[in-house]
């Protein structure tokens, strides 16, 4: 599986809110994630989304989405290691991921080793079609502190909708076991 990370904190870049509207605390109840919407047409996001938050994960997350459909240009074939003709169809998910524990990510060296950990595993997975990118950000967790935050993006491809479906499905339980196993480094 193809895999790679980056720091998005400067400027005006993105940063992960996890007290916005709406928001379903997984980490009370992970069996509430087939309740989401974004789970409600790819129950392979909740099954992701129930892993990093049950008790043992060292990650819980604070919203995702899912597109079921990627136009051509939102990707390509080649960073996801796709065989010839096994791109027709695309799609995607995020996962915005934050520390268990306070002191987990507290210098961007942390975050950064957590990427790369991630990411070498994920490298040895044998798994065509897809790409993970991991983007460290800011992340709002208590309203009068900046932490860092990683949001996963993962996307599949596939000569049908149902092997891009296929594809997806298994990366996001791969990265979710591999997110999982990580030792939490303080």
């Amino acid at each position: 599986m193809e895999a790679d990370w980056e720091f998005e904190v400067g400027g005006d870049a993105p940063a992960i809110e996890t007290r916005w509207e709406g928001f379903v605390d997984l980490r009370l109840a992970p069996e509430r994630a087939w309740e989401l919407p974004e789970t409600v047409h790819f129950p392979a996001l909740a099954a992701a989304l129930a892993k990093l938050n049950a008790p043992r994960s060292p990650v819980w997350t604070s919203k995702c989405d899912f597109w079921p459909r990627l136009e051509s240009g939102a990707f390509d074939p080649d960073e996801m290691d796709a065989p010839s003709g096994g791109f027709a169809h695309a799609m995607g998910c995020y996962i915005d991921l934050l520390p268990r524990s306070d002191g987990q990510w507290r210098f961007p060296a942390l975050a950064e080793a957590t990427c790369k950990q991630v990411c070498a595993v994920m490298g040895a997975v044998p798994l065509r079609s897809c790409r993970l990118d991991l983007m460290i950000r800011r992340a709002f967790i208590a309203p009068d502190r900046m932490d860092l935050g990683i949001t996963a993006y993962v996307t599949s491809c596939g000569a049908s909708p149902e092997a891009a479906s296929c594809t997806l499905a298994a990366a996001l339980a791969a990265i979710a076991d591999a997110l999982s196993a990580l030792s939490t480094v303080e």
